[in-house]
């Protein structure tokens, strides 16, 4: 008989490991790059794991990102979502997905929809979502250590420097 550990932490799989090793990530990111302006206007390398989404009516682009430094915003951002959640952004005035989805399943019980009538296998929803997050945090990673690994080797060749 399999044993399997009380202790969640100690499974590589779970999601509050993904989670710690995302904010480690991003962590070890805002420690390495002490200017993170010099970020500004140096193009994102597209990764081969990126794939392209082609939306009709407009160019194709693998991140909305412009730069390095919206890329950098944007994982510091997640990461702030993440430790802080709902509150410190209802503070700041800024509105979060979590938040967006909130409002939009407030919204449903305003018009009358049912929260379980899109599907009532709460079961398969959560796995889906949970799925999916764990997909995204690993994506989410893997571009916080390629941030951090680009920012060490620019600074350290001097091609940001102008």
């Amino acid at each position: 008989m399999m044993q399997i550990s009380s202790d969640p932490a100690s499974n590589k799989n779970s999601l509050l490991n993904v989670m710690h090793r995302f904010i480690a990530a991003t962590n070890n990111m805002d420690e390495t790059i002490m200017v993170p302006s010099l970020l500004r206007d140096v193009p994102l390398e597209v990764q081969e794991s990126q794939q392209v989404v082609v939306v009709e009516n407009e160019p194709p682009y693998p991140n909305k990102q412009k730069d390095m430094y919206e890329h950098y915003l944007l994982l510091k951002s997640i990461k702030n979502d993440m430790e802080w959640g709902l509150l410190k952004r209802e503070m700041s005035g800024g509105a979060s997905f979590l938040e967006m989805a909130v409002k939009q399943e407030e919204q449903q019980l305003i018009i009358g929809e049912l929260p379980g009538e899109e599907g009532s296998d709460l079961e398969g929803q959560f796995h889906y979502h949970l799925r999916g997050l764990f997909g995204v945090l690993s994506k989410l990673t893997v571009q916080a250590d390629h941030l951090t690994n680009r920012y060490k080797r620019e600074i350290g060749g001097g091609n940001f420097m102008r």
